[in-house]
């Protein structure tokens, strides 16, 4: 169940800060409505590697409409002759 308190429990913000835990962040409310979230920084960092993959892919979904893909066997046929054993 989420961690919701009004931002006027950030009086005392040391009790706040001390319910914020790795997946469980507080959720503030102003005018009781949702305003803020405070989380554990490791729950935000996977949040930005999350957010960086998922444009990355996007980006290389963009770039394989736009340019074409490869085939299974065009794949094969670029690693074989690139590490081939030389004789």
């Amino acid at each position: 169940m989420p961690n919701i308190k009004p931002i006027s429990d950030l009086r005392s913000y040391t009790a706040v800060l001390d319910e914020v835990a790795q997946g469980s962040p507080v959720f503030l409310t102003k005018n009781g409505r949702g305003r803020y979230v405070i989380q554990d920084i490791s729950d935000y960092e996977r949040y930005e590697a999350e957010e960086t993959l998922l444009a990355q892919l996007d980006y290389g979904r963009r770039v394989a409409d736009e340019r074409g893909t490869l085939t299974a066997e065009q794949v094969r046929g670029v690693f074989s002759e690139r590490f081939a054993p030389e004789a």
